[in-house]
């Protein structure tokens, strides 16, 4: 036998218990405890079928033999209605972590704690998020707010058969909500702390019988909260409100016929803070906050700044005929975007250190811009609809991305913040792919899904390094290029009409990287990464849909992972590649209503995840306690064995609704939401002051609904408990770091008419 059946072989076996737990769960279902995860419902006490399109689709998601969660009504409004931005989905479903050293400008996205750390705005991701079927490739555009939405939808293992461009570890998934045949919409304003405004709305404005069109808005602001302490004349005072406003605007034709198009344009303005940083909060020798710490003040002699536009089109035409449809799906995106901060947290480099916020050994003030940015995608597809047990679908995909990044540097301390260096790096990403998939019910209650995925990627990267001394001992351009063959292959089997297991396995690719030469490292590349998927999972509905349960096992291994080795003593940023990586854990949702008026919702994931690469070494930090073996040149480490950066051992989320009926008809309810996140690694190598502590953090509504369901009144806090910890650093420097949000608490009217 081969090493690779070998190895395959072991794998099968180390899951075998698993799937034998499993089916053991399925059999004794109706007597396991239960929960909920939506709050609207056609008849009371019971839940909603829940309906996705994870296979491009709609399906019910029972029935969808991958791991796949929902966030969408209620749950979602909650959430949205404190003017957070797309970090508060993180934890919010099994195995999923979302973090920013941006801001609202940049999240990158973590799947079963697998993503990509680097802050370039040239870096790809694993985890692909999808807007409205179209791929937002760029980091930057994967910022775009969430709001009237039909739900979000997070896929988790490899999605490479269906969806565009780098989907390895996932899909986390958007769709609007599309015109309809008649004149409605909604309105909501919330106000809170901090002079935080949400307003958010939409309208429906049917043209005639063939067109409708539909306008979307949010608009967020919050006031600078944050008080800069620093005596040094250039700095920004106040600092960390923003003015973030987006809209949609959206035109339907031929709805239900035989031909119909889809056109959507939608825009977005920011500006406001970067991230701030913050020098030595950290406790040396802890990962405790120091005792002083205040989160209303900062000490910086520097700028704080971040802007952002972006613009974007899209048009989806589909073609019914007896027994299929085409589909064509074209999309435009642009984004411009800066972000200046005071990168070393503090001043003090040409000041007595009892002046500022302890040691500064140096000053550092950066800014990245991102503009002639341009995104063009195309998608042709086919797909069957004629009843039967065979199905399928197939098509060709284009990708084409070209954009200029910039990188400014200044002098805080002895040039009143002057501009002191400009450096500008082109990229060109082109990229093709051709798929399909097939389905087949070989039995009733048995049923195949098989894909395959021909891709093609190839990026060209150029500096001009201007007036900035770039090492360039590696060269100031480079073109990599990647082929590869994907695919998945999954079976369902229903053992009863309400209860379905799975099995599926599943390839990934991420295209190759280039990382631009700078100041402080000579241009690199790393090679194509691959990850193999083992997953194995039971769906069922319990007690007359009172109650629905989901729970799934897997196992990912990943070929040549690109990891960032960020900072470390040498200040420098080096694209690396691990020859092996893997991750492997238990996944489960579980949603009921304990009675008719009480819905909860519980779930949560364990995953562990393990560098595996006894030659892979990084820079460690300059003034921190690193916890790795020493490598054999002073000041690097080892880290084979480490956890993927950012991936929590444990993620958990709760949900509970009571709703109290009044007589004329209105409600009165109670929601609590609590999401749980287990200590994370900041970095590759281990250091008792970069690794996250473990957070807690709760949520609070208390609501009035009435005039038949149109109208709610209700007030709200988030991060009840104030409970403020580390949850990102900056490590070249000092022990700088970045915190969350602290408690907030405001109210919120919502109409629907």
């Amino acid at each position: 036998m081969s090493s690779r059946h070998t190895a395959a072989a072991r794998r099968a076996a180390a899951l075998r218990p698993s799937l034998l737990s499993l089916a053991a769960l399925a059999a004794l279902l109706p007597n396991a405890p239960v929960q909920a995860q939506e709050a609207g419902t056609a008849e009371a006490g019971k839940l909603t079928t829940i309906t996705v399109t994870a296979e491009r689709r709609e399906e019910n998601a029972l029935e969808v033999p991958m791991a796949i969660t929902t966030l969408r009504g209620e749950a979602l409004d909650t959430l949205n209605s404190s003017g957070e931005d797309l970090r508060m989905l993180s934890g919010r479903v099994p195995s999923l972590n979302i973090e920013s050293s941006f801001g609202r400008a940049f999240p990158r996205f973590y799947i079963r704690g697998y993503g990509n750390t680097d802050f370039r705005l040239n870096a790809s991701q694993p985890v692909s998020l999808i807007l409205d079927d179209i791929v937002q490739e760029n980091p930057i555009l994967k910022g775009f707010p969430i709001f009237d939405s039909e739900g979000v939808e997070v896929l988790a293992g490899p999605q490479g058969t269906l969806f565009g461009r780098n989907t390895p570890a996932g899909v986390v998934k958007f769709d609007s909500v599309k015109p309809q045949k008649t004149f409605g919409g909604y309105a909501s304003l919330g106000y809170g702390s901090y002079g935080t405004t949400n307003l958010e709305g939409a309208v429906n404005l049917p043209i005639d019988a063939q067109w409708q069109s539909r306008i979307s808005v949010q608009s967020q602001h919050r006031d600078n909260w944050v008080t800069n302490e620093a005596p040094v004349p250039q700095q920004t005072h106040k600092l960390e409100g923003y003015d973030d406003n987006a809209v949609r605007a959206q035109l339907l034709y031929g709805a239900g016929t035989d031909f119909s198009a889809l056109f959507n344009v939608h825009a977005r303005n920011l500006d406001g803070s970067a991230r701030l940083f913050r020098a030595n909060i950290i406790q040396p020798g802890t990962n405790d906050l120091v005792d002083d710490f205040d989160i209303k003040k900062v000490y910086l002699d520097g700028k704080n700044e971040q802007k952002l536009s972006s613009t974007g089109a899209s048009a989806h035409l589909t073609w019914a005929f007896d027994g299929y449809k085409l589909h064509s799906i074209t999309g435009f995106e642009k984004v411009h975007s800066y972000s200046r901060g005071d990168v070393d947290g503090g001043y003090g480099a040409s000041y007595a250190p009892s002046m500022g916020p302890g040691t500064i050994p140096f000053s550092s003030e950066t800014a990245d811009g991102l503009r002639a940015h341009q995104q063009w995608t195309q998608e042709l597809r086919a797909e069957s609809t004629a009843a039967g047990p065979l199905s399928w679908q197939g098509g060709l995909y284009f990708f084409h991305e070209k954009y200029d990044m910039d990188a400014y540097s200044y002098d805080s301390v002895f040039a009143g913040g002057a501009q002191t260096g400009l450096s500008t790096t082109t990229q060109s990403n082109n990229s093709w792919a051709a798929f399909g998939s097939v389905n087949y019910a070989v039995a009733p209650d048995v049923k195949l899904r098989a894909g395959l995925r021909y891709t093609h990627d190839w990026k060209k990267l150029s500096t001009d390094p201007g007036d900035v001394a770039v090492d360039d001992s590696a060269g100031l351009s480079d073109t990599v290029s990647g082929h590869k063959v994907t695919g998945d292959l999954a079976a369902t089997w229903s053992v009863s009409k309400d209860t379905n297991l799975y099995a599926r396995v599943a390839t990934g690719y991420r295209g190759a990287s280039i990382l631009p030469a700078s100041a402080f490292n000579p241009l690199s590349d790393a090679a194509p990464e691959t990850n193999t998927s083992y997953e194995a999972g039971v769906k069922s509905e319990l007690f007359d849909r009172r109650a629905r349960i989901t729970a799934d096992v897997f196992h990912y291994d990943v070929k040549n992972q690109q990891l960032t080795a960020v900072g470390g003593a040498t200040n420098s940023t080096l694209l690396l590649s691990a020859k092996k990586s893997m991750g492997q854990g238990f996944e489960m949702t579980l949603d009921a209503y304990l009675s008719d008026n009480l819905l909860l919702n519980l779930n949560g994931s364990v995953n562990t995840t393990k560098i595996k690469d006894k030659s892979l070494v990084v820079a460690g930090c300059a003034m921190c306690t690193v916890t790795d073996p020493a490598g054999t040149v002073s000041g690097t480490y080892h880290i084979d064995g480490n956890p993927l950066p950012q991936a929590p051992k444990y993620v958990a989320n709760a949900n509970l609704r009571y709703s109290i009926p009044m007589a004329d008809g209105s409600e009165v309810y109670l929601y609590t939401d609590w999401t749980y996140r287990s200590k994370v690694n900041f970095f590759l190598y281990e250091a008792t002051e970069f690794t996250g502590k473990a957070l807690t953090q709760g949520g609070l509504r208390l609501g009035y609904i009435w005039g038949d369901g149109k109208y709610e009144l209700a007030a709200f806090s988030r991060n009840i408990t104030n409970k403020v910890v580390v949850n990102g650093a900056i490590d070249f420097n000092n022990l700088t770091g970045f915190v969350n949000e602290p408690r907030t608490f405001g109210a919120q009217f919502k109409a629907i008419f």
